[in-house]
């Protein structure tokens, strides 16, 4: 099989807060060659490097506001975020927990830092993602996955130099906890200095990595540093990353939804006419109820 090279490496864009709970680099979309289409089924990537924030009474994070055909994966690597939403789901996402929401059909939704957290303060460290959802399943009820840490299915690397997390899809037979809609690989690569760890995913499907600790090396020449972000081509089909010193590299890999693309805010629907109807449903209250 061909070997996938690396297309891109993207350096962190300044960083923007996301209502004042969420302070984040935007890799997807970010350019011609990071955009929706292009990372499809990803259509949106958010990452709030390790960053501290000082105690407060009042939790700090995003108030009310409408998510409609799409899903949400929110991965906590440090802090905590409380979260609620107007079909009465809610919960915390602790250190290492993931949480998968289907928007779908749209809901309502407010996330903050968990309060005694936020009481304490301290480093936070966060990715969100978003996923879209085939024209068939914009349409489906809401619903949530709520992963912990220890129930993420792993797969330990031969010679103890590592572990992989498989959140979703398949690495070597261990199979991802999260169900998806459409093909899509999510892992999280634990690596000790000098671990190596080798991946294989359709040469079609849209390939990237985000080095959230550590540096690396793709493919034994491209070195992808902390806060980094690497496109790979769709050229082949494997390839293989080494830690230069202790790395936690998140790894995406999914199948193309191939369908038009109609995008603003919170919306992600196929045609202009189906984006009017969802902002004239949430301005109607069909997505409920949810206090600020």
């Amino acid at each position: 099989m061909k070997t996938k090279t690396v297309e891109l490496i993207a350096s962190p864009r300044e960083p923007h807060f996301v209502g004042d709970g969420f302070r984040v680099h935007n890799f997807i979309p970010s350019g011609f060659r990071l955009d929706m289409h292009r990372m499809n089924p990803f259509i949106m990537l958010d990452y709030n490097s390790p960053y501290n924030f000082p105690p407060s009474d009042k939790p700090k994070g995003v108030g009310v506001h409408p998510h409609k055909g799409f899903e949400t994966v929110t991965i906590a690597y440090k802090g905590k975020v409380a979260h609620h939403d107007s079909s009465g789901g809610g919960g915390v996402i602790g250190e290492g927990d993931v949480q998968w929401m289907t928007a779908a059909n749209g809901v309502l939704h407010k996330e903050y830092h968990e309060e005694e957290w936020s009481k304490k303060g301290g480093e936070f460290q966060m990715v969100q993602l978003w996923v879209n959802l085939p024209a068939k399943d914009k349409k489906s009820n809401p619903k949530y996955q709520a992963i912990k840490n220890q129930d993420i299915a792993r797969y330990n690397l031969p010679n103890n130099v590592g572990v992989i997390e498989v959140i979703a899809g398949e690495y070597k037979d261990t199979k991802g906890s999260a169900s998806t809609f459409t093909p899509v690989h999510l892992f999280n690569a634990k690596l000790k200095k000098g671990g190596k760890a080798d991946f294989s995913f359709p040469s079609h499907y849209n390939t990237a990595l985000l080095v959230l600790k550590g540096n690396i090396v793709v493919n034994g020449e491209e070195k992808t540093p902390t806060n980094h972000f690497a496109l790979m081509g769709n050229d082949g089909e494997n390839f293989e990353i080494e830690a230069t010193d202790d790395a936690l590299v998140l790894v995406l890999s999914g199948k193309p939804i191939n369908e038009p693309i109609a995008a603003q805010g919170p919306f992600v629907m196929n045609t202009r006419e189906e984006l009017i109807q969802a902002f004239n449903d949430f301005n109607l209250g069909k997505f409920g109820y949810l206090e600020d």
